[in-house]
């Protein structure tokens, strides 16, 4: 498998790594997310390499590598860990349920960090439908292992959740409704412009309006759009100190019209091109796996 149809480095070698975690057991209502790591890269394969806001080619000085799936949870951690990303690197995972995100940080982050968690659940739950790794509890399970969460765009969550929202101290709460109000964008903005030290970017597909990304686990009415998640992209990546270590994208399930992998494609290629040229790599030569490649 690959992206954009562009040949694979060494991750050792490579400036992003792409991990497939294709595990969606713990979904409560509808299934399929293990396939979407596939059908995103797949659908990789129809974007053009130009970002047309960012004005640059990035993988003509970017280098991939796209890891074999994972498929069972008890490997993620090991896995993700076994990766070494170093420094200069950045590692997105494609999932699969939102239960990975705990994993993956675990393999990931030796420290407590900041989780930006865009999400249309709270997903603080202790356990769901007796399941303790649910794809219900992953914000829970990031606030043991000592990380902040910033939260936004939530707009579906039990009362306790509500209650734990408003008291604990590691958790910033932006929730959807809140957000179509310009002042609430700005507190958002200022807190992310304010941050620094090492950043996980969670990415629920749920979190975006059904009209755009129509397939995901659990949808809920309401939700944001493309550009407020690219204004996000912006602020975060050149406006912030915030070192972007790690990105999930979850819950999202392929469909036959392919509008909803089409705009986890789209979004991902965002991610990478806005954390590329913040890493002045446009100031670099170009030996990326762009210029490996004979294209129209």
């Amino acid at each position: 498998m690959k992206y954009q149809y562009l040949p694979n480095s060494p991750s050792s070698e490579a400036d992003i790594i792409i991990q497939r975690v294709c595990f969606g057991e713990s979904v409560s209502a509808k299934g399929g997310t293990e396939s979407a790591p596939d059908a995103i890269l797949e659908a990789s394969n129809t974007l053009e390499y130009y970002d047309e806001d960012l004005e640059w080619s990035p993988m003509k000085f970017l280098n991939i590598s796209v890891e074999k799936s994972i498929f069972t949870y008890e490997e993620i951690s090991s896995k993700t860990e076994a990766l070494h990303v170093g420094e200069r690197q950045l590692l997105i995972s494609l999932g699969g349920d939102h239960s990975i995100t705990p994993q993956i940080t675990q393999g990931l982050l030796e420290e407590p960090a900041t989780i930006l968690f865009l999400d249309a659940h709270a997903d603080l739950r202790e356990s769901y439908m007796g399941n303790v790794w649910s794809h219900a509890t992953p914000a829970h399970h990031l606030l043991e292992q000592g990380h902040k969460l910033i939260m936004v765009g939530v707009r579906s969550l039990f009362e306790k959740e509500a209650d734990r929202v408003k008291h604990d101290a590691n958790i910033s709460f932006y929730g959807d409704r809140a957000l179509q109000q310009e002042s609430t964008k700005e507190r958002l903005f200022e807190e992310l412009r304010a941050l620094e030290g090492r950043l996980y970017l969670s990415i629920d597909m749920d979190v975006f309006n059904p009209a755009f990304v129509p397939s995901v686990g659990t949808p809920q009415p309401g939700g944001i759009d493309y550009y407020f998640a690219t204004e996000i992209l912006h602020v975060l990546f050149f406006d912030s100190e915030a070192t972007v270590v790690g990105v999930d994208m979850v819950e999202l399930i392929p469909e036959a019209n392919s509008v909803s992998q089409t705009f986890g494609a789209k979004l991902l290629q965002k991610i990478i091109s806005y954390w590329g040229k913040s890493q002045a790599f446009d100031k670099s030569l170009e030996k990326g796996a762009q210029t490996r490649v004979e294209y129209e």
